[in-house]
C-alpha cells in the first residue's frame, strides 16, 4: 500500500519542480505542433486542401491551453468538496448520450452530443469525473480500504457503472481504459488483493464475452490475427498503416509527399495519424513521439514521490495513466501490436473533445505539482466521504 503521509519534498533540489514542469509543457507543446503539421499534410485529401482541419484544431488548441491554465490555478480543495456533484454530472452525460435524438449516431456508435457547431464525446469528460471522484473517495476512506464494502464494493461499483455505460455506446476501447485506470487506482490505494484478483478475472471474462457477442469487435480481433490475409477487407486500415511505416524508412518521404494521406488510409487525421508521421517524417520522428510520451510519463512518476496525501497521489496517478495508456494503445494499434480500437493519439490526433479533456487532466496534474512545489500544503487530515 502506498504510504501517503511521507513528505519527501525536502529530497528535491531547489527549482527541480519548476524545471520538470517546464520540461513537461515543452514535451506537450512539441506533440501539439507535430499534430498540426501532420493535419496540414493530411488536409490535402480530408478537407480538400482548404486547411479547415488545421484551423479547427488550432482553435481547439487555444481553448485546450486556456482550460489547462484554469485547471492549473483553480483551488483543489473547494473543487474536491464538489466531487460527488462532478460524479453525478459525469454519469448523467453517459446516460443522456444513449437517448435517441440527443446522442448522435456515427458509424454505429452513439458517443456524441450535438452542441451545434461541435460534437462532444461525453466519455472523455466522464473519464475525468471517474478519476476525480475515485481519488476523493479512496483518500477519504483510506482507513477502511481493507473492508469489503468501503474498500471494494463501493469503488468497484463506481468503476463498473462507468464501464457499463461507456460499453453501451458502444466504445469498447474507452470502457477498457476506464476499467484499467480505476483498477490501478484501487490497487495503489491499498485494496485487498483477495478481492481484486477475482474481480479482475471476472472483468476480463465479461469483456471477452461482450467482444465475442459483438460481430464488429470480434471481426477486428480475427482480422488482427491475420492482417496480411485480410489486407483487402477487415485489416485494410492496419495493412495500409504498416505500409506507411515501411515506405517512410529512417527519414521519411517528406511533409506532404506521403501517399497514405491521399485517402488510402482511413481516419488518417484521427486514430491513424501516427503512420502518417512514420511515412512522411520517418523512424526518427516516430521514435521522437514515443520518447516525448515517455518523458511525460517519467516526469510525472518521479514527481509523484512528493505527493503529500493519498488524494493528490491518486488524482495525479489516475490522470497520468489515462493519458499514457491511451497513447500506448493508439501507438500499439497503429503499429499492428494491438487490435484496432477507436482511441486517438493524445495531443496529436484531430478532435476537440479528447484534446480538451486531455488538457484538463494535464491541468489537474500541474495544479498538484504547483501546490507541492510551493510547500503550502500540509499533511491534511482526510475527511470522511
Amino acid at each position: 500500500m502506498i504510504e501517503p503521509y511521507i513528505d519527501r519534498r525536502s529530497e528535491r533540489l531547489p527549482g527541480s519542480g519548476s524545471l520538470s514542469t517546464l520540461a513537461l509543457l515543452l514535451a506537450v507543446a512539441a506533440l501539439c505542433i507535430l499534430g498540426l503539421l501532420m493535419l496540414y499534410s493530411v488536409g490535402r485529401s480530408h478537407d480538400g486542401g482548404s486547411g479547415s482541419h488545421v484551423i479547427r484544431q488550432s482553435v481547439w488548441m487555444v481553448i485546450a491551453w486556456s482550460a489547462l491554465l484554469i485547471t492549473w490555478r483553480i483551488p483543489l480543495e473547494p473543487l474536491r468538496r464538489c466531487a460527488w456533484g462532478i460524479g453525478i454530472v459525469s454519469l448523467a452525460l453517459l446516460i443522456v448520450v444513449l437517448i435517441p435524438g440527443i446522442g448522435v449516431m456515427v458509424n454505429g456508435a452513439r458517443r456524441w452530443i450535438d452542441l451545434g457547431p461541435v460534437h462532444m464525446q461525453v466519455s472523455d469528460f466522464a473519464k475525468i469525473g471517474m478519476i476525480f471522484v475515485l481519488a476523493h473517495y479512496l483518500a477519504a476512506n483510506q482507513r477502511n480500504l481493507k473492508a469489503f464494502w468501503c474498500g471494494y464494493a463501493v469503488p468497484c461499483g463506481m468503476i463498473g457503472l462507468v464501464f457499463i455505460l461507456v460499453l453501451l455506446q458502444p466504445d469498447f476501447g474507452t470502457a477498457l481504459l476506464c476499467a484499467l485506470v480505476g483498477a490501478a487506482m484501487l490497487f495503489l490505494a491499498g485494496a485487498r488483493m483477495a478481492y481484486l484478483v477475482p474481480s479482475a478475472i471476472a472483468g476480463v471474462a465479461f469483456f471477452a464475452t461482450a467482444v465475442f457477442h459483438d460481430p464488429v469487435r470480434l471481426r477486428r480481433i480475427l482480422v488482427f490475427l491475420d492482417a496480411e490475409g485480410n489486407r483487402t477487407e477487415g485489416a485494410y486500415q492496419l495493412w495500409q498503416a504498416m505500409l506507411a511505416f515501411g515506405v517512410g524508412g529512417w527519414t521519411g518521404v517528406g511533409i506532404g509527399n506521403g501517399r497514405q494521406q491521399l485517402a488510402f488510409l482511413p481516419e488518417a487525421h484521427t486514430d491513424f495519424i501516427f503512420p502518417i508521421v512514420g511515412e512522411e517524417l520517418g523512424l526518427i520522428f516516430s521514435a521522437l513521439v514515443v520518447i516525448l510520451f515517455l518523458v511525460i510519463f517519467t516526469i510525472i512518476v518521479i514527481r509523484l514521490r512528493a505527493a503529500p496525501n493519498l488524494f493528490h497521489f491518486l488524482l495525479v496517478f489516475g490522470a497520468m495513466l489515462a493519458v499514457t495508456l491511451q497513447a500506448l494503445t493508439n501507438l500499439g494499434v497503429a503499429t499492428g501490436l494491438l487490435p484496432t480500437k477507436g482511441l486517438s493519439l493524445p495531443f496529436v490526433s484531430y478532435g476537440g473533445s479528447n484534446l480538451l479533456a486531455t488538457f484538463i487532466l494535464l491541468g489537474l496534474i500541474l495544479n498538484c505539482f504547483r501546490q507541492w512545489e510551493r510547500g503550502g500544503l500540509n499533511r491534511a487530515k482526510e475527511v470522511a466521504a
